[in-house]
């Protein structure tokens, strides 16, 4: 299981904040490979995960904004019925806590889920190959 680092920014909840974060991004040949965000009434909560990271890191602090960082799961997975659920059923077997997860499904293609979790190296062994 690929392990990768997760950037979370805070983003006033206003129009336009997400399209000039995704602008630097862009500008500095950043690639986005996965994105959540969610609200409150103050604020938006960016999660994603960048390549190159590094890079990343670097053009968000650059660009005045507070970044944190954490390493998550990423797991690619057949697009079926019940299969998050699998998933979820072997991380709770070995008593790991899920955060947060998110994901996208292409069409005919395997989905991608993020992982949040609280041991990500033990998450990768109770997932296994799948």
């Amino acid at each position: 299981m690929p392990k990768a680092v997760q950037f979370t920014v805070a983003l006033d909840n206003t129009a336009g904040t997400l399209a000039r974060l995704c602008a630097r991004l862009r500008k500095a040949g950043v690639n986005l490979q996965a994105i959540s965000v969610s609200d409150n009434t103050d604020c938006g909560w960016v999660r994603l995960l960048a390549a190159p990271s590094d890079k990343a890191r670097r053009t968000l602090e650059r660009g005045g904004y507070t970044v944190c960082a954490q390493q998550v799961l990423t797991v690619a997975a057949p697009n079926r019925p019940g299969e998050l659920e699998r998933l979820a059923n072997r991380l709770a077997k070995a008593g790991i806590n899920v955060n947060y997860v998110y994901g996208s499904t292409p069409r005919g293609a395997d989905s991608v889920l993020v992982f949040g979790v609280d041991d990500v190296s033990r998450a990768a062994r109770a997932i296994g190959d799948s």
